[in-house]
C-alpha cells in the first residue's frame, strides 16, 4: 500500500512515523526546499516534494497517481483549498486511491456557549479561516461522492504532544495562566490522532465525519497548573483574559466555547484513546521531557 500526504507537518508526520511499516511507499509535500532535503535525508524512506505557489511538481503528481491512501493536512487559504485547486483532477483520476483523510478542526462548530456538540451540530464558524474550513470540508466530501472514493473528515481539537504542549511552553518560560470564566477547550494528543487515522484506514467509511478530541474539555489554566505541579515549579500568575498578551490568532480561539463529544470516534471506529484527558498526556510528556533535568 502506498501513502501520499499533502502537508508532512506535525500531525501527519507523527502518523507516518508511527505506521511507516504498513506502507510500501510514503511520499508527500512540504513547503520549502530545506524541509524537503531534511525529510529525504532522514532514515525512514519518506520522499518529500516541495508544494508551493499552487504548483504540484511532476514527480509528486506521479507519486500521487500510485497512492492507495491520501492524507490532506494543509489548511485552506483565503482563496479556498489549495490542494483541490492544484490536484483535484489528479486525485479523482488516481486509480488505486481508496481512502482519503481530510484533517479539519473543531473550530468549524464556532461558539456554542460551552454546550456539548457532536458531528451533527450546526456549524457556526465565525472567522474567515474557519469558514474556509467549512467550505473545504464540503468540497472534499463532494469529491468523494462524485468519484466513489472514501473521503473522511477528521475534526481535530487542540493538538499537543512532544515539544508542543503547555508543559513545553512552561519549560521555555512562555506559558500564561489565562483566566476567562467558563471557558473550556478540548485537546487531543498527536498519538491519538495517529491512532484515529489508522483505525479509519482499516475501516473506511465514505462521507464519515469524526471529532478527534479527548474526553474532558477543561479550562486552560487548569492544564497549566497541572503541568507546573509535575515540573515542580510555581505556576505562572493568573492573568485575566482581557489583559493577556496574545497574538490575534491565539486570542481568536477564546471567542469560541464548546465541549466536543468523541462518541462516534469511540463507538464507530473503536478508538480507545491512549490519553483520554490532559492529565495522562501531560504526565507522559513530563516523564520524557523532565528526565535528566536537575
Amino acid at each position: 500500500m502506498n501513502l501520499f500526504v499533502f502537508g508532512l507537518g506535525y500531525s501527519a508526520g507523527h502518523f507516518v512515523a508511527r505506521y511507516r511499516e504498513r506502507f510500501d511507499r510514503v511520499s508527500g509535500t512540504v513547503r520549502s526546499t530545506e524541509k524537503a532535503a531534511a525529510v529525504n535525508a532522514a532514515p525512514g524512506g519518506v520522499e518529500a516534494f516541495v508544494f508551493a505557489d499552487g504548483h504540484l511538481p511532476e514527480a509528486a503528481a506521479a507519486a500521487l497517481a500510485e497512492a492507495d491512501a491520501l492524507i490532506v493536512s494543509i489548511a485552506p487559504g483565503p482563496e479556498g483549498d489549495v490542494v483541490l485547486a492544484a490536484a483535484r483532477e489528479a486525485i479523482a483520476r488516481a486509480p488505486r486511491l481508496r481512502w482519503i483523510a481530510y484533517l479539519s478542526t473543531v473550530g468549524v462548530y464556532g461558539d456554542h456557549g460551552g454546550a456539548w456538540v457532536d458531528e451533527s451540530a450546526p456549524l457556526n464558524a465565525s472567522m474567515g479561516r474557519t469558514r474556509q474550513r467549512v467550505l473545504a470540508e464540503e468540497a472534499w466530501l463532494a469529491l468523494g461522492r462524485e468519484t466513489g472514493k472514501a473521503v473522511q473528515v477528521f475534526r481535530l481539537a487542540g493538538i499537543y504532544g512532544p515539544g508542543r504542549s503547555p508543559l513545553a511552553k512552561l519549560l521555555r518560560g512562555e506559558a500564561q495562566r489565562i483566566i476567562k470564566p467558563g471557558q473550556v477547550f478540548n485537546r487531543i494528543h498527536v498519538e491519538d490522532i495517529a491512532a484515529a487515522l489508522a483505525a479509519s484506514l482499516a475501516r473506511p467509511s465514505p462521507g464519515a465525519i469524526y471529532n478527534v478530541a479527548d474526553d474532558e474539555p477543561a479550562p486552560p489554566q487548569d492544564v497549566v497548573t497541572y503541568a507546573a505541579e509535575l515540573a515542580g515549579i510555581a505556576p505562572p500568575p493568573e492573568v485575566p483574559f482581557a489583559e493577556a498578551e496574545l497574538s490575534p490568532m491565539a486570542r481568536s480561539f477564546y471567542a469560541d466555547n464548546r465541549r466536543v463529544s468523541n462518541r462516534r470516534l469511540r463507538e464507530e471506529l473503536g478508538v480507545s484513546l491512549a490519553y483520554p484527558t490532559y492529565r495522562e498526556g501531560i504526565a507522559e510528556l513530563a516523564r520524557a521531557e523532565l528526565a535528566g533535568r536537575g
